[in-house]
């Protein structure tokens, strides 16, 4: 699932080709809001907010979406419009006399007042590239229920919006801080370095224009710690990094981690041989 970084860099792509101009015309293709026109109003901005996209419309409109697992959203001359229109998985077009935007595979589509716009995110925490981020409160809301692992904390976007398990196994790997370990054990000094690595990590990449974690343009897929490097060497110790599942189904996920670094086997890892990944780290996104 695209990360805080992917969503910012989409708001900024739709924001570009998209603010100031009146949209022409419009095609929603989910049930809920298949009937709604845009057109004739104008893109005030569109703006990210954790994994959440928000385009604001005059009119005290939101089109909100979220890209889940596979979606994105492209910008692309006007005169494409009706070939790539033609793609089954499309779920939003939005036309200038210009350009079109097209969101493909779209995990989430709906529209709601802009004044409304709680309904959708208010659930959020602080988004850690939002100008005005709260590292205090992000901070008490991970460290809310000691007993929960620390993984856990913060890959839930209630508590901070904008993580998921690349910036949340890098810094752990950097902190050397056990994955499954429980937040009370972790500790609030520690959980605020997390959280501040997280921060720098994903500012470095909105600012490089790519996810990476050293901003280094000479490493390309390996440009990580841990995260996509199972069965490879650990960076530091040598060890072979390994990856194990964290939390429970429907919110169960995999988090790679050096055993050596970061204080011992996982709970969940039975042991077997782990092999390294044939098409770079994002095949685990």
């Amino acid at each position: 699932m695209p990360e805080g970084d992917a969503v910012w860099r989409t708001a900024r792509r739709l924001h570009r080709g998209l603010a100031g101009q009146v949209l022409e015309g419009s095609d929603l293709r989910v049930p809920a809001v298949a009937t709604s026109d845009l057109s004739g109003r104008r893109t005030i901005e569109v703006v990210p907010r954790g994994k959440h996209l928000l385009h604001r419309v005059e009119g005290d409109l939101t089109l909100h979406s979220h890209l889940r697992m596979e979606g994105s959203w492209r910008v692309h001359p006007v005169a494409r419009r009706h070939a790539l229109s033609a793609r089954h998985t499309v779920r939003a077009l939005l036309w200038t006399g210009e350009r079109v935007a097209v969101g493909d595979s779209l995990g989430m589509l709906d529209l709601v007042r802009t004044s409304e716009e709680d309904r959708v995110v208010g659930h959020l925490g602080p988004d850690l590239l939002d100008p005005g981020y709260d590292e205090a409160l992000a901070r008490a809301n991970v460290l809310a229920d000691p007993g929960r692992t620390v993984t856990e904390a913060l890959l839930d976007q209630r508590n901070v919006a904008g993580m998921g398990t690349i910036f949340t196994a890098e810094p752990l790997f950097v902190h050397g801080v056990h994955p499954w370990s429980p937040v009370g054990e972790v500790g609030e000094e520690q959980v605020g370095q997390l959280l501040a690595t997280a921060r720098r990590m994903l500012v470095l990449s909105c600012r490089t224009g790519r996810t990476t974690i050293t901003g280094r343009a000479d490493v390309n897929a390996d440009d990580a710690w841990v995260h996509g490097r199972v069965g490879l060497p650990c960076k530091r110790c040598g060890t072979t990094v390994r990856l194990a599942t964290i939390g429970r189904q429907p919110q169960e996920r995999v988090m790679f981690y050096c055993p050596t670094c970061q204080g011992g086997r996982a709970p969940t890892d039975g042991g077997a041989r782990q092999t390294p990944l044939g098409h770079g780290r994002r095949s685990y996104e």
